[in-house]
């Protein structure tokens, strides 16, 4: 039937309707929801069954033009075919106006005339094209028609491996009767949140959708899942809750959702069996509706039963099988338990054999049986109550192996004893006799007497079989009670959602009653469906402002009428069952009488008398009348179930029919125990009295009907969303598809409905940007404006010249079907030519190139011709000037020879001559040189007498005149520094001078080191001094006594001359002999050295190679103890990192459960303490049990939780303690292994080291610049220790005596004693060099002195030292040397240092100001981009950052110099001091009368600064407010910008130190569980904040790590100064806290990460994959109704630079914190983690993304990614490693998929892809472009076959919520604790520094 409906004013008169349909043939075909032909006066509506097999197409309104130009050659279209029901087939020429045939080629290569129909002349539909096949959504196909539906599904479902497609608003879910790895929780994930057109379709979608709507809309949903038997309904439906119950959780502690979920294998166990379609088919409807709370989480469920066929307990047809529970209760007949059932094989009972098939493959009965006995547990089911039900259904067994006897025709009865009912009546614990008596009679009442009749056999038999489907009835009706108390909401439910899995339309070779109501129920729900596609087609067009005029839509109320409608079907039978004699027979003439050729819907059929025919909306069904009124009726004999109610053993049994009287049936859709949900709109009626007994009378027809239409008004009531299952063959082949089947069910569940409806109007729909995206490549360059709408209207009217074919809406284009087809066409075109164009000027530039290298070549030829022949020439040349040369030469050479002979005759006759007057003029000088020479010394010696004399008597004039003018001098001074004029004179420069020592702070530190030295060195001076003196003294007067002996020594010298003078001569004689002997053994001495010198060498060749076999040895032992050694320290660190994240994912548990016990506990209290007025009195355990939290261990705070419990919870103790023992006994076994492991890795480590200093055990070769380095040190540490000796020497006596009028900078003493400090530090410097310098010398010589060690040699070099030593020439060379390289080094250091300071600021400088012009290129460029409105924002925005830049940078610099100031002023009293006490001891020298003398004057005395000790004071009051002040209300921004990173945890611990100090262990106690409670506490009032929870992770770490470099371990304190060592812990070992505050900080990381992780999870996709970074490059395909659904928010769209901005912010909040930098990096880590995770798994979940150009972007987007860590210096963090993945996704993307080669390229390149995403990212290449070429199912498996021996997860997606074990590596700080000052603006006042 064909309804019209008006849908606002039109616009103008239509001629004829805008579509048609021609029939292409007669024959019958379901094709009923394509009927559109229009209404006209006087015609006939043709029904769905008159044309049900016209295979038909629509021309959608396109005109002929436009026809004509899309049926050219090649065009390819569909054709109708009897086996593929449509094939596809090409044009061999243009189609024409007129032609009556078409030549066609089909895809095998068969050519074929296809003849169009005279009379239409209706053209085949056309194919759309190929960069369409394959889309997520069906209305996103150009042409919308049965055969582009039905080729989308199966490439989709073949090719691709998809199960899913969107049809509108239809989720089209084909079964692949395989399990597929989609449904896992990671998927649940990845769909979570997400809108429903951005993701691949899936049934996650569509829950997400419909959970999103209910929180968004505040409106009741409705999830219907309809289709054939075996289709995956149940399957989807599951799905559906388990994807509720996970993203929703439960609000209570009864884990609601895991019971919902639990529901399912009972009700699959009583309600599914096998069918020859399905090995788990559902025998029943239901509806379930999963209440949540106003916080949207599951409170609770309801189920809704329709229709349980009960026949097939008593029945089962070939190949199928009864329910399962009874096969489970069979496999498990063995368990004790179950002993008293008496059970045995499915084959010995009559219900459970009759099909032939007791098994199913694959399935175990007695697994499932445990699984659905763990289901009831889980629902609140006792095991007595299990145990009963599981006798019913034994019963009912046995009861169907009872056996009648007949006595005669009309009685029968049960054998005597027979077994199968003795067991039965034992069961159920009633009489044997009474039981068999009822089984063979029945109780007849008339309206005077009751008598009881015998029955026949086969009535007795009916009767058993009608007391076993009524019992199963009744007991599945007791189970879902059940199941529905269980799943009862305890609080108020706000909303829910309904999941429908009901049968679908069904057609067998005989049907029955089943069958009826199923199809009756289904033209319900095809109503409904399209009514709501019809309203949300009217929606779009109202919300778009686009006029549509008129649409037609099948309606089927009257198929509706006729079944329900007053005098319909179901009222005839109704009538009939109430008659008294009314048969099926009598029922069929009524039938027929009343519709037949009155409703065009109700037909007979030829043949028989006993069927009707009903022409529903997907096909023609005939009904058999047989049993109708019998199953109408539903009748069981009253006094069979009086004596089941009689039953008192067996207490179950009565309950089953104690209110079947309140029951409307035993199939009945709303059990007695249902709970109404709050926002249902239709309450039930309340019963009134008297009236049970007429309603126990309804029939089932009658009930059926009144709980349909309940449902129907809970449909109507909510939003609905459709999944539309579809069986793909009849076979239960995996992934096969056969297109009779599959178009069937199409055309019978409204999916060509959809199609149909929405290709009425404006099919395809486009966003303006997205077609300006797409066909920009049409627009010339004056045609792009700057609004996109109007340059979209402009193309448009060009381009498609009928306004007709499109409309205008308010945010999209709508075009009419096949408008995109021609729009393609045209955008290929231009591709085409613009790709021709490319081609011939690169084939030119080719050929250009090609010519260019030809004519080189040519005239590289010519050139090296020319070159060869110039070169022989050249030779001539040369040739001929050699000759002439040589010639030359030989002449000149003899002249030469002769001339030189001449000239040394004539030198040798000159030479001897000129010798002769030389001598003779040398022995005259000789005789006057000696003469002068004693002259000079006799005239010397007088001299230098006469000079002594003189000088002496000039010196001690001058000695007495420069002590009188000295002592004048110094009582000059004495008076001027008691003036209070000179006093003040001095102190008006004092801040000049301040400041100059400030410029000169460097110069002073080396004048204070200098002084300390010359204090020491005077002392020594002046002691040396005097000895010398003394010595002189001495000598001169030994000098005279010499003097007078000397003249009598000169005899005694002159004959000792002659005495040695002999001796000389006979020493001579004997040297002479000995030379000879020396020479004789010294030829005898070198050939023995040369016999050893051989023999030495032989030894040598020995034991060199000894040593290289030793050391081969050794390397090869050595490298394998290394590679095993390596390998078990990898294996070793595996397990360590397995062990530390399995311990921190228990820690992140616990602290889950912690919190949800603060929760529970909260509510508890909240529940418990009524308010009252007046003053309430707080429990004074309270902070007692709170203060002992987090004391000592975990095991601790798992033992004090009971202790903490109110008296409320107490029934719950019990079980959140066993919770909480268990968690805390495995944690201490994974200490127990973390430490045995990282013992183990300790001691491997240990081995290697070891070996490894044994292998390099070689003496150490030095040089003399390390020896040089190493006295260095040496030196500098002994006056390094000098100086602090002879420092606290000064202080002591500074400290002793103390003279502040003489201190003050600028007095003469000052003045004098910086100046004499000044040369001092000078002279000690250059001292020090040349010693360093003079023993890098001695070591050099040394070493080259050491290879020489023959005898011969040394004896040579002492000789050698020894002469020199004796003409004194080593001193002199010592002197030498030491000035100058004296000399040298210092101008050579001097310099290199200048240099390299200017070369250092220059670098630093040029690399700031690159970096300063890089980012205003950068920042340049990106404003240029923006509008004009963003770019000024833009400037702004920068603007503010530099001047927030600039003034932080301020605030340092002015911090820095305040400290400085505060140092200079410290150092200034230190030297002032100094200078006192010098002063002090020169007054000491003044006699007491000049003191007396003096007047004396007030002076100002400076206090002495206070030595602090690093330790804060508070009391006990006021640890409270430190608490408070210092952490639940500290604003982390304040103190990051202000103060020092870590201000918060340093304070806290000088704390800890002073009540360490005080040795208060309560004090520790207390303070160190109030912070971490106080740390809780902020965290979780703010842990959504990213800078509080960073600000707190730095400062735990800080906190940790200050606790162990002050706890006196040896391993922390090596990296302390011998200060910090002072400050260590003293009385408390805080070992345990240490593991308190790492696992807080673990905590705390993991918050950060999840916190992180929230704030760019909205980022990633948007930012890595739809944001379009490289203009230009992606191309927008078509897209369907999924991308205008509701769910898409109107969001801003994220970036990259998005991502990039968070990131640095991240990054620099931070560092801001003070965080460590091994925290840093494993923080960005995760960040990367999780971006490569997230884009990842989108990309496996979206197929429009899978394509070359979006490769392109996200290896761009990568790329930019891995600047930023470059930038930040975080390349070695890991974080770029876990980008690979990704990477490689995106390199398959872009790589070529043709070849074995490019198969075993792309294997050997995707390692860190598993292969089940490799494969999925195949499966889903999408081309963009028609140029670009789809990957081919051959390679597919080519690479499956390749990667089937790697070993990686059988996973999908990546894990996105996994967390890496983090670690915090002790990182001591600096920062000397007495140092550090509390500002005021911390509000600590009451905290005092010690």
């Amino acid at each position: 039937m064909t309804s019209v409906v008006l849908l606002g004013k039109p616009e103008r008169e239509i001629p004829k309707l805008p579509y048609e349909i021609v029939y292409t043939n007669t024959r019958d075909m379901e094709i009923c929801s394509m009927e559109i032909e229009p209404i006209l006066p006087g015609k006939k509506i043709p029904t769905a069954s008159e044309s049900a097999e016209n295979l038909c197409c629509w021309r959608y309104g396109m005109e002929i033009d436009v026809l004509e130009y899309m049926y050219v050659k090649y065009a390819r279209v569909w054709i109708p075919d009897p086996e593929e029901v449509w094939k596809s087939a090409e044009l061999l020429k243009d189609y024409k106006p007129g032609d009556k045939v078409l030549q066609l080629r089909l895809e095998e290569g068969k050519d074929l005339e296809y003849s169009l129909d005279p009379k239409t002349k209706e053209l085949p539909p056309l194919r759309n094209p190929d960069i369409l096949v394959g889309e997520n959504d069906l209305t996103a196909l150009s042409y919308l028609h049965e055969p582009a539906v039905l080729h989308n599904l199966k490439v989709r479902f073949i090719d691709s491996k998809l199960i899913y497609t969107y049809c509108g608003i239809v989720l089209v879910a084909i079964n692949p009767y395989e399990q597929l790895p989609i449904y896992g929780e990671d998927i649940i994930n990845a769909y979570s949140g997400q809108n429903m057109g951005d993701m691949d379709p899936h049934i996650f979608a569509v829950a997400e959708e419909a959970y999103k709507q209910m929180a968004r809309d505040e409106r009741n949903q409705s999830i219907i899942v309809s289709g054939e038997s075996g289709a995956g309904k149940t399957v989807s439906a599951k799905y559906a809750m388990r994807y509720f119950a996970t993203v929703s959780g439960s609000a209570s502690e009864a884990n609601v959702e895991e019971k919902v979920l639990a529901s399912n294998p009972i009700m699959e166990s009583i309600g599914n069996a096998k069918t020859t379609r399905n090995d788990n088919s559902s025998r029943f409807g239901k509806y379930i509706e999963i209440g949540f709370d106003k916080r949207y989480r599951i409170i609770g469920a309801n189920m809704r039963t329709y229709l349980l066929e009960k026949s097939r307990v008593v029945f089962q047809a070939e190949e199928e099988r009864n329910y399962h529970i009874f096969y489970q209760l069979c496999a498990s007949a063995a368990l004790p338990e179950f002993k008293t059932l008496r059970l045995g094989s499915a084959n010995y009972f009559h219900y459970t054999k009759q099909g032939g098939s007791p098994v199913i493959d694959g399935v175990d009965d007695a697994k499932e049986m445990v699984n659905t006995r763990q289901a009831c547990t889980l629902l609140g089911i006792s095991d007595s109550y299990q145990m009963g039900i599981f006798r019913i259904l034994a019963g009912i067994l046995h009861l169907g192996n009872v056996e009648f006897a007949s006595r005669d025709s009309d009685s029968c009865t049960v054998p005597p004893k027979h077994e199968p009912l003795i067991i039965f009546c034992d069961l159920m614990g009633v009489e044997y006799e009474e039981m068999a008596h009822w089984l063979c009679h029945r109780k007849l009442a008339t309206a005077t007497e009751t008598y009881i009749k015998p029955i026949s056999k086969l009535h007795a038999i009916n009767a058993r079989d009608a007391l076993a489907k009524h019992i199963y009835a009744n007991l599945f009706n007791w189970i879902v009670d059940h199941v529905n108390k269980a799943l009862h909401a305890t609080v108020k439910q706000h909303s829910f959602i309904g999941v429908l899995d009901i049968y679908g339309f069904e057609t067998f070779e005989i049907n029955s009653f089943e069958q009826f109501c199923i199809n009756y129920a289904n033209e319900k729900l095809q109503q409904q469906f399209n009514m709501h596609v019809f309203k949300l087609e009217q929606e779009e067009y109202m919300k778009e402002q686009i006029p549509w005029t008129l649409i037609d839509f099948y309606d089927n109320q009257p198929c509706i009428n006729l079944i329900e409608a007053k005098m319909g079907i179901l009222d005839l039978l109704d009538e009939e069952c109430k008659m008294p004699k009314g048969s099926d027979d009598s029922w069929a003439q009524k039938l027929y009488n009343t519709h037949l050729n009155k409703c065009t819907l109700f037909e007979k059929p030829r043949l028989s008398n006993k069927a009707f025919i009903i022409k529903h909306f997907a096909d023609k069904v005939e009904y058999q009348c047989e049993g109708f009124l019998e199953k109408n009726k539903d009748t069981v004999y009253e006094e069979q179930i009086k004596v089941l109610k009689s039953s008192k053993k067996f207490k179950l049994l009565p309950e089953l029919f104690q209110d079947e009287e309140k029951v409307l049936s035993p199939t009945s859709a709303t059990p007695s125990g249902r709970v109404p949900l709050s926002r249902m709109p239709i309450k039930p009626a309340k019963a009134r009295p008297g009236q049970a007994s007429k309603e126990h009378k309804k029939t089932v027809g009658h009930q059926f009907r009144n709980s349909l239409h309940l449902l129907m008004e809970t449909l109507n009531a909510t939003t609905p969303h459709y999944v539309r299952c579809i069986k793909p063959n009849d076979f239960k082949f995996p992934f096969t598809f056969d297109e009779k089947r599959a178009v069937q069910q199409l055309r019978a569940c409204g999916v060509l409905e959809t199609i149909r409806i929405s290709a009425a109007g404006f099919p395809s729909r486009w966003t303006y940007q997205e077609f300006f995206s797409r066909y920009r490549v049409l627009m010339k360059q004056r045609d792009v404006l700057g609004d996109r709408k109007q340059t979209c209207k402009n193309v448009l009217e060009k381009l498609i010249q009928d306004k007709d074919k499109y409309q205008f809406g308010k945010t999209k284009i709508f075009f009419r079907a096949g408008q995109v087809a021609y729009l393609e066409k045209i955008r290929a075109d231009k591709l085409r030519a613009a790709c021709i164009r490319i081609q011939k000027t690169i084939r030119g530039w080719l050929m250009r190139k090609k010519y260019v290298r030809m004519r080189k070549a040519a005239i590289t030829i010519q050139r090296h011709v020319r070159g060869y022949q110039a070169r022989c020439y050249a030779k001539f040349l040369r040739r001929t000037r050699a000759a002439i040369t040589i010639q030359k030469f030989q002449r000149m050479y003899v002249v030469r020879k002769r001339y030189q002979c001449m000239r040394d005759a004539t030198i040798a006759l000159q030479a001897l001559l000129r010798g002769y007057m030389v001598r003779n003029k040398y022995q005259m000088m000789l005789r006057e040189h000696k003469s002068v020479v004693i002259q000079k010394h006799v005239r010397g010696w007088l001299a230098r007498r006469r000079y002594g004399r003189t000088l002496r008597a000039i010196v001690y004039l001058q000695c007495c005149y420069r002590r009188m003018m000295a002592k004048r001098e110094l009582k000059k001074l004495k008076i001027e520094a008691r003036s209070v004029e000179r006093y003040k004179k001095l102190h008006i420069g004092l801040e000049n001078k301040i400041m100059q020592l400030q410029r000169k702070i460097d110069e002073q530190n080396k004048e204070y080191k200098s002084l300390l030295e010359k204090m020491s060195s005077l002392e020594i001076t002046y002691s040396t001094e005097t000895e010398k003196l003394r010595s002189d003294v001495e000598r001169l007067r030994m000098s005279e006594e010499e003097a007078k002996n000397a003249t009598n020594r000169v005899i005694s010298l002159q004959e000792e001359i002659a005495k040695l003078r002999r001796e000389l001569h006979q020493t001579q004689s004997e040297k002479k002999s000995i030379e000879e002997w020396a020479d004789k053994y010294k030829h005898e001495t070198e050939q023995l050295v040369s016999e050893l010198k051989e023999q030495n060498s032989l030894l040598k060749t020995e034991k060199e190679e000894l040593n290289r076999r030793i050391h081969d040895q050794a390397r090869e032992i050595t490298e394998s103890m290394e590679k095993k050694l390596v390998e078990e320290t990898k294996q070793l660190e595996l397990d360590l990192n397995d062990e530390r994240l399995r311990y921190q994912n228990l820690l992140n548990e616990f602290s889950r459960l912690e919190e949800r016990y603060d929760d529970l506990k909260d509510e508890m209290n909240l529940m418990v303490s009524i308010p009252k007025p007046g003053h309430k009195r707080t429990d004074s355990t309270h902070s007692s049990n709170e203060s002992e939290y987090t004391f000592s261990s975990e095991i601790t705070e798992a033992e004090d939780l009971p202790l903490r419990m109110e008296e409320p919870s107490e029934k719950k103790a019990p079980l959140d303690m066993s919770l909480f023992l268990k968690l805390q006994k495995r944690v201490s076994e994974l200490e127990q292994e973390k430490q045995s492991l990282q013992d183990e890795l300790d001691r491997k480590e240990e081995q290697a080291l070891r070996a490894k200093a044994k292998e390099e055990e070689r003496p150490p070769i030095r040089g003399a610049e390390l020896e040089y380095e190493s006295l260095k040190r040496q030196e500098l540490e002994s006056e390094n220790k000098k100086l602090k000796n002879e420092l606290n020497e000064l202080q002591k006596a500074l400290t002793e005596t103390r003279a502040p009028e003489v201190t003050a900078p600028g007095a003469p003493a000052y003045r004098v004693l910086l100046d004499q400090l000044t040369s001092v530090s000078e002279e000690l410097e250059v001292r020090k060099e040349e010693v360093l310098i003079l023993r890098s010398q001695l070591v050099s010589q040394k070493e080259a002195i050491q290879p020489k060690n023959t005898m011969t040699d040394a004896t040579i070099l002492l000789e050698d030292v020894q002469k020199m030593k004796d003409k004194g020439e080593i001193a002199q060379a010592y002197i030498g040397l030491k000035e100058t390289n004296r000399l040298l080094e210092s101008q050579l250091q001097s310099q290199k240092k200048s240099h390299e300071n200017e070369l250092e600021s220059l670098r630093g400088e040029i690399q700031g100001l690159k970096e300063e012009n890089n980012r205003q290129q950068q920042l340049l460029a990106q404003n240029l981009q923006l509008p004009p409105e963003a770019r000024i924002e833009a400037s702004l925005q920068h603007e503010i950052t530099r001047l927030t830049n600039e003034n932080l940078d301020l605030m340092e610099q002015l911090e820095k110099q305040d400290k400085t100031v505060r140092k200079l002023k410290k150092q200034l009293k230190v030297f002032a001091k100094k200078i006192g006490e010098l002063e002090v001891g020169q007054m000491e020298n003044i006699s007491p009368g000049q003191i007396i003398d003096e007047p004396i004057r007030p002076v100002n005395i400076p206090r002495k600064e206070k030595d602090f000790q690093g330790m804060l004071e508070y009391k006990k009051e006021d640890e409270q407010k430190l608490v408070k002040n210092l952490i639940l209300e500290l604003k982390p921004r304040g103190v990051a910008v202000n103060l020092i990173p870590g201000l918060p945890a340093y304070i806290l611990f000088m704390c800890v130190r002073h009540a360490d100090y005080l040795n208060d262990d309560q004090k520790v106690r207390s303070l160190l569980t109030s912070t971490i409670n106080g740390i809780k506490k902020v965290l979780k009032k703010r842990g959504d904040d990213f800078e509080t929870v960073s600000f707190w992770l730095s400062n735990t770490c800080r906190f940790l790590h200050c606790l162990k470099q002050y706890s006196g371990e040896e391993g922390f304190m090596k990296h302390n100064t011998p200060r910090q060592n002072e400050h260590c812990l003293t009385n408390f070992d805080l070992a345990e806290y240490r593991q308190v505050l790492s696992d807080l900080a673990i905590q705390i990381y993991q918050q950060l990460v999840r916190v992180l992780e929230n704030i760019l999870q909205p980022m990633i996709v948007s930012g890595m994959l739809e944001h379009e970074t490289i203009q230009g490059v992606s191309g927008v395909k078509p897209t369907g109704l999924r991308k205008r659904t509701s769910s898409i928010a109107d969001e801003g769209t994220y970036t990259l630079d998005s991502i990039i901005r968070q990131l640095n912010s991240f990054h620099s909040v931070m560092c801001q914190h003070g965080m460590d930098p091994e925290l840093i990096k494993q923080v960005v880590k995760q960040m990367f983690y999780i971006i490569g995770a997230v884009t990842l798994n989108n990309l496996l979940l979206r197929k429009d993304m899978c394509s070359w150009s979006k490769g392109m972007q996200i290896r761009y987007n990568v790329s930019q990614l891995e600047e930023w860590l470059r930038d930040k210096n975080l390349m070695n963090s890991g974080a770029k490693e876990t980008l690979e993945p990704l990477i490689q996704a995106a390199q398959l993307l872009q790589v070529k998929k043709k070849t074995d080669e490019d198969a075993e390229a792309i294997c050997s390149m995707c390692n860190a892809l598993t292969t089940a995403q490799i494969v999925k990212v195949l499966n889903l290449y999408t081309p963009v472009n028609e140029f670009e070429e789809r990957v081919l199912v051959s390679f597919i498996r080519t690479i499956q076959v390749r990667l089937r021996d790697r070993k990686d997860s059988p996973q999908l997606l990546m894990d996105a919520k996994h967390i890496f074990p983090v670690t915090f590596p002790f990182n001591p700080s600096s920062l000397a604790l007495e140092t550090i000052q509390i500002p005021a603006s911390l509000g600590l006042g009451f905290i005092s520094r010690v």
